[in-house]
């Protein structure tokens, strides 16, 4: 039987490149291989899910195909390089270490390292599979001469399972007090700019809206970006209209995308961004600063804005809550834009990937 393993650094439950893996590992299984996810540490994961990755069979005796998930750099991708079994490389894009620069050293010397380590694999890697074209060019420009673009597979059904009734149930009572709630979902972490969307949020809530509501969702990358982002809050004295959540459970999710009226992107670095589809899903008007890959992810299924410019920012979240022939036009955008990224098509783009490989012989 063929073999193909995958090798993720990390595993944490609610995370894309951790979902993307298992329901990897469900499609080759049900292609008749044998795959089994390998990692360093599986954080509130049961430990059936994965082996530790050092109890991998030694040098010379696997005839595996090995798929490493590159992000950021890890002693995982190091070793990685010292196999001599074929290799995939599934690249999900490595954030810039300016990013991180001011805020977390530890996780600057990270992504730095992957950096390197993203060079060191392109002569010794037999494919790269990446979900946008803004990470194929990345790849082709670090030597990569082999890239086959397939979307990240997820399962939208995830995205609509039922809301925490209870928060949901406040996240409405909080509704009929008038005001928009504008909604922003992915880690707190400097490339994703939480500030600009904090400052447009302040900008949209004095000149248009002024019981509007800010979420931000998600867990955090940089305690000391998140602690500046609570200071910015403060400062321009909107702490009582915005929120920073932290981790939530699937369940939580789905009941601050049920209350949300507008989502609001304003990154500046995205490999893929899945947040933006599960807003598709939940049927909510997005609007996004237009870069990097979100450019490619939404499509015309959204607001691409060239500027983000606080002021910008607020009129057009102004303008999509206002004009309701505009806010369907972009729920209907944004529906038909998630069939293109359907189970089906997903797992069809990804296995075809794959599948040149392992019908190749050594």
């Amino acid at each position: 039987m063929v073999a193909i393993h995958q090798f993720v650094p990390s595993l944490v439950p609610h995370d894309a490149i951790s979902s993307h893996a298992r329901r990897a590992q469900n499609l080759f299984r049900s292609k008749g291989l044998e795959s089994e996810i390998y990692t360093a540490s599986a954080h509130g994961l049961p430990t059936k899910l994965a082996r530790n990755y050092k109890n991998f069979p030694p040098r010379g005796t696997s005839d595996a195909v090995l798929l490493y998930h590159l992000s950021i750099g890890s002693e995982m991708g190091s070793w990685i390089q010292t196999r001599s079994e074929r290799k995939i490389v599934n690249y999900h894009n490595i954030t810039p270490a300016s990013f991180f620069a001011t805020w977390e050293p530890r996780v600057t010397e990270e992504l730095r390292s992957g950096r390197k380590q993203l060079h060191a694999l392109a002569n010794i890697t037999k494919l790269a599979i990446t979900p946008s074209h803004f990470n194929k060019n990345e790849l082709e420009g670090a030597g990569y001469d082999r890239v086959r673009i397939a979307p990240i597979l997820f399962d939208p059904v995830v995205f609509d399972r039922g809301p925490d009734r209870s928060l949901l149930n406040v996240l409405f009572e909080k509704k009929k007090r008038g005001g928009k709630d504008i909604l922003f979902v992915g880690r707190i972490s400097p490339n994703k700019c939480q500030h600009d969307i904090i400052a447009a949020f302040t900008a949209y809530r004095r000149l248009h809206d002024p019981h509007a509501r800010l979420r931000l969702v998600g867990g955090s990358s940089s305690p000391v970006y998140e602690k500046s982002l609570r200071t910015l809050m403060q400062r321009l004295k909107i702490a009582d209209a915005a929120v920073i959540t932290g981790n939530v459970s699937q369940t939580a999710l789905t009941a601050y995308y049920k209350a949300a009226d507008i989502f609001l992107c304003l990154s500046e670095h995205e490999g893929f961004c899945v947040p933006l589809l599960e807003a598709m899903s939940h049927k909510i008007p997005i609007i996004a600063w237009n870069s990097s890959a979100v450019t490619e992810t939404v499509d015309n299924a959204g607001l691409l804005l060239p500027t983000k410019q606080h002021v910008i920012v607020a009129s057009a979240l102004d303008r999509v809550a206002q004009d309701k022939d505009l806010n369907q036009k972009l729920i209907s955008a944004g529906s038909a834009r998630l069939q293109d990224f359907s189970p089906e098509k997903n797992e069809k783009a990804f296995w075809q990937a794959c599948a040149c490989i392992l019908e190749e012989k050594e």
